[in-house]
């Protein structure tokens, strides 16, 4: 089923944006969903192993929220993460290696698809239990208060990790010490292979935190420009010192769960209809082409540009090395022992 079609709570609006921010959000986006499709044909020449989560389809959520982030923010996820590093800045390269198992991957190959990170892009992980990068996001953000440096943190989970009991008690947490979290549903309509309508009786996500006293809202996740807004006032209250904030992102994914799975329980007639209609970088597209602020050849250099990208980071992941049998004892204790107090 198509998502519901809600608008954003509390009357979010679509923020004033430049022609150049117009085509990094473009370009962002548009990275995303080649490399997706080209992990996609590795996995399918079976140069990926294990699982592997597409983020096809869902592109304008974290390049919305990214564009609402400041330096130093962190960001959690669920298994369905390559957008997420690519989106806060994780080189593709390094991103496809960690997809292939091959040592120049950002976890050198030993983490795969559900399990790479980036300390200096603060990107603390996908994670492959649903629901579990949701009190470990907390905990980043308890980090950041008792620090008081003045940091948020995203912390991304679908509608299916939703119904889990762990997300309760750490809205309860969250709470009560008042943590600079922003607690994001990507509700992309499909828990695996069961739809919203079948898996909850109560689908809008977002108003579970009023049981807590947390504030929210429901945004359009098809719209980079709504989730810009969206995000922003989630940051301006997390900041202001005002506790957590869910943001209930209304999205769709194209492909199945995972490249394993045939989605037979939704029909063609339906994801083509989301292609056509609700695609977020073809809205983007028409937006730079009408407001004349890039032209088909523009658009079309951008395209070969990030081809040309995902190219490299694919034939990167192909040629770096399988890590050598040591590295299964690397990255197991901290670097240097604690200081004494």
């Amino acid at each position: 089923m198509p998502p519901r079609k809600t608008a954003a709570k509390e009357g979010s609006a679509t923020p004033n944006v430049s022609a150049d921010e117009l085509k990094h959000y473009y370009r962002e986006m548009l990275l995303i969903r080649r490399f997706e499709e080209k992990a996609g044909q590795l996995y399918g020449m079976g140069l990926i192993g294990g699982f592997c989560h597409l983020y096809i389809g869902q592109e304008a959520v974290v390049v919305g929220l990214e564009a609402a982030a400041e330096e130093g923010d962190k960001r959690v996820t669920s298994y369905r993460d390559h957008g997420h590093m690519l989106a806060c800045g994780m080189d593709p390269k390094g991103v496809m290696a960690e997809l292939t198992g091959r040592e120049g991957g950002y976890s050198k190959g030993k983490g795969g698809s559900m399990h790479m990170f980036s300390k200096e892009k603060h990107f603390y992980g996908g994670h492959g239990i649903v629901a579990a990068q949701v009190p470990i996001g907390a905990g980043l953000a308890f980090a950041d208060k008792y620090l008081g440096n003045d940091r948020v943190t995203f912390a991304y989970f679908g509608d299916g990790a939703a119904n889990q009991g762990q997300v309760a008690e750490t809205y309860n947490m969250a709470q009560l010490w008042d943590l600079p979290c922003i607690f994001v549903i990507e509700n992309n309509q499909y828990a695996m292979g069961t739809s919203v309508q079948r898996a909850t009786k109560s689908p809008d996500f977002w108003e579970r935190g009023a049981a807590y006293g947390i504030k929210g809202e429901a945004v359009d996740g098809m719209d980079v420009l709504a989730v810009k807004a969206a995000g922003e006032k989630a940051v301006a209250h997390c900041r202001a010192g005002k506790g957590p904030y869910i943001l209930e992102v209304m999205t769709y994914r194209y492909r199945g769960h995972s490249m394993s799975d045939p989605a037979k329980y939704r029909t063609r007639e339906e994801v083509q209809e989301m292609r056509e209609k609700r695609d977020a970088i073809e809205h983007v597209r028409q937006m730079l082409l009408t407001g004349g602020h890039a032209s088909e050849e523009d658009l079309k250099k951008i395209d070969k540009e990030i081809k040309e990208i995902v190219n490299e980071a694919a034939e990167f992941s192909k040629e770096s090395p399988e890590p050598h049998l040591d590295e299964l004892w690397t990255d197991i204790y901290a670097d240097a022992a604690p200081q004494n107090a």
